[in-house]
């Protein structure tokens, strides 16, 4: 099975331009292809992970990744899929979130020997001459055919601003630039980014002739990745000072039933052949299989000896009993009031929630228990005696967990 092949059967491409081109190129390990990732945290978070696994996968087979990160396109913020503008940041805090995707990455990507190349599109974007841009880019961009991109429609019911509508021209000026300083001729993306990414191949033909190589791929759930780890609790992250690789292992032990599978083929690599004979699996076989997808992930993000740790906690967890390497929540005896503590103040404190308003509903709602016991009391108290005594699981819902400590 040539690589191409693989990608489809893996479900990891949806829209492609020149599909012969592109075929023949990654196949024969020729393309220089680049991923955008716009820094807008100081953490890679899940809905990057498909995008980082899909340029291993192609570097694996001799193909040269770009990851450029968006210093400068970050400044404006993408529209694509919100519905509101993003909150402005600033130099510093771009710069800082950069130097943290930086070392993220390099357990993805091999970056030694010019096997990959790390660029910032800050490095030309923020230098750019305004008037400069619109007679050389500008001239090449349709205002009407811009507007009919789904990126755009989405926000003008509330408003679309200005500086988000330049979003687009940044970005096929990105790969103009990659296309000229390090002869990028492929670009990859979520299908959310199928306007952007069209324009910075039309701007490659238009500017520079029809016979400029400059193709395009969206990644089949990539626009669903980036909805990806969400959770009650916040996002999960790749950073484990942010997600801990048990919390991390939890995310994937606990997908859908129907998204198990799917998961293993993009995300993971095992061979299609023992992916096909999961196929059949059913029942119990389901449980498996999420434990085959929490391990590989979590050993590809964090190490093998995390996965072990991580996949020990869970299973004591499932049994009943506590797990050794679960988040915990140290409590100290300046958290009581009269040697007590209520249900609300303990969620906040666990990071369970991120209020007493967020606390209150999740109990009203049965989604809050203690060990076996589920909680639907707003008054609830624990007191410090029973602490002391007893070995305590709070949960909220099925995948957010602390174990409660004593200090």
């Amino acid at each position: 099975m040539t690589l191409f092949e693989e990608l489809k059967a893996r479900g990891l491409l949806a829209q492609l331009t020149d599909e012969e081109e592109i075929k023949e190129l990654i196949n024969q390990g020729k393309a220089t292809f680049y991923i955008g990732f716009d820094p807008t945290a100081d953490s890679l978070h899940v809905g990057h992970f498909m995008a980082l696994c899909l340029m291993k996968r192609l570097q694996m087979a001799g193909n040269k990744p770009i990851a450029l990160l968006g210093g400068g396109t970050a400044m404006i913020g993408d529209p694509s899929g919100r519905s509101d503008l993003r909150t402005m940041m600033t130099k510093e805090t771009i710069e800082h979130n950069c130097e943290c995707f930086k070392k993220q990455m390099s357990k993805f990507i091999d970056f030694s020997e010019g096997k990959a190349l790390l660029v910032n599109n800050g490095d030309w974007l923020l230098h750019l001459n305004y008037v400069e841009l619109l007679r050389e880019v500008g001239v090449h961009f349709s205002v009407n055919r811009m507007l009919t991109a789904e990126c755009y429609k989405q926000r003008m019911e509330k408003g679309l601003s200005f500086l988000e509508f330049n979003y687009m021209i940044m970005q096929s000026y990105d790969f103009l630039s990659l296309y000229e300083k390090y002869g990028c001729n492929m670009q990859f993306g979520g299908d959310d980014q199928w306007s952007n990414m069209l324009g910075g191949t039309e701007l490659i033909r238009r500017k520079l002739g029809k016979n400029a190589y400059a193709m395009t791929i969206t990644l089949l759930l990539n626009a669903e990745g980036k909805k990806m780890g969400k959770t009650q609790s916040g996002t999960v992250w790749l950073d484990p000072e942010k997600t801990s690789p048990f919390e991390f292992y939890q995310y994937w032990r606990n997908v859908a039933d129907e998204d198990v599978l799917k998961c293993i083929r993009m995300l993971t690599f095992l061979p299609l052949e023992e992916i096909d004979a999961m196929d059949k699996w059913e029942g119990s076989q389901l449980n498996k299989a999420k434990e085959i997808l929490a391990y590989e992930l979590t050993k590809l993000v964090h190490n093998e000896e995390e996965a072990d740790r991580a996949m020990e906690s869970s299973r004591a967890l499932f049994s009943g009993k506590a797990a050794v390497h679960m988040p915990t929540l140290e409590l100290f005896k300046e958290d009581f009031v009269e040697g007590a503590i209520d249900i609300l103040t303990l969620l906040v404190k666990s990071g369970l929630v991120p209020s007493k308003s967020e606390a209150r509903r999740a109990v009203l709602q049965g989604g809050v228990s203690i060990g076996d016991e589920k909680i639907q009391d707003i008054q609830y108290v624990l007191s410090m005696d029973q602490m002391l005594t007893e070995e305590l699981i709070l949960k909220r819902g099925k995948k957010n967990f602390r174990k409660i400590v004593m200090k």
